[in-house]
């Protein structure tokens, strides 16, 4: 059931939204060649407590942390670990989120370490922007899979493949809700978006094939030819004549 949300549940969705927004801020000052995953993973969970919120991954079906820490060829689920150094070339895939007062914020975005190749810059660019050619769908009357379709005409237009096996998904109360928005498909399908309605729109874009697996850990997420990845998710709420971005810090524009 897709639930459409309240001024006040808005406002606790900002809030999270904001103290998401905060923690990625920290961890990409800090990024850099010889860090580890771990002190990421510290420095997002610093802020996020200390802002009154709780991690929303930490634990969650059993996750062991509070940021996914996904380099290079891994593309969702990386375990941040004291064992895994940042090198320069390095890109990493940040996922984060906050829940605050009962409500999630869910943003994830990929940097670059030290000197990147024109190869990766391009591929992170590519899936960064191709989230906002989606959201440029969102807004009531329309279609959830014309969001869907025009991430993947987009994606796919620099020789790229979507990952098909995950999606993105409603948030809010639950940090999963329903609907998953997936991030290929023909338009005009799925439910009519209206107001009130928040979603986690989150292209993933690999630079060879489509197909990933998950390694022993049963949690870490690879290419299966081992090519690198990029991930962006934005949580939104669909508004009167389009839609707003939930998780970004209070009065700064978005980089788009």
């Amino acid at each position: 059931m897709i639930t459409l949300k309240s001024e006040r549940e808005l406002t606790l969705m900002r809030e999270a939204g904001h103290i998401v927004a905060l923690a990625h801020k920290a961890v990409q000052e800090a990024i850099k060649p010889g860090i580890s995953t771990a002190e990421l993973d510290k420095i997002a969970y610093d802020v996020i407590t200390s802002n009154g919120a709780t991690p929303s991954f930490l634990n969650y079906n059993g996750f062991p942390a509070t940021i996914c820490a996904s380099i290079n060829e891994v593309v969702i689920h990386g375990i941040p670990s004291k064992k895994t150094i940042l090198k320069d070339g390095d890109i990493i895939s940040v996922d984060i989120g906050a829940c605050y007062k009962g409500y999630h914020g869910d943003c994830a975005k990929t940097f670059f370490v030290g000197s990147v190749s024109e190869e990766k810059r391009k591929l992170v660019e590519v899936t960064t922007q191709s989230l906002y050619e989606g959201l440029k769908f969102a807004r009531p009357g329309n279609r959830l899979s014309d969001i869907s379709h025009a991430i993947e005409v987009y994606a796919k237009s620099f020789g790229y493949s979507i990952v098909l096996d995950y999606t993105g998904h409603g948030v809010g109360h639950a940090l999963h809700e329903d609907p998953a928005v997936p991030n290929y498909g023909a338009p005009g399908k799925g439910p009519i978006l209206k107001k009130g309605m928040t979603l986690a729109i989150e292209p993933m874009v690999n630079m060879g094939t489509h197909r990933v697996k998950v390694l022993k850990d049963n949690w870490t997420v690879v290419t299966q030819d081992k090519m690198p990845s990029a991930h962006y998710e934005h949580s939104i709420v669909i508004t009167d004549d389009g839609y707003e971005i939930l998780t970004k810090i209070k009065g700064e524009e978005i980089d788009v």
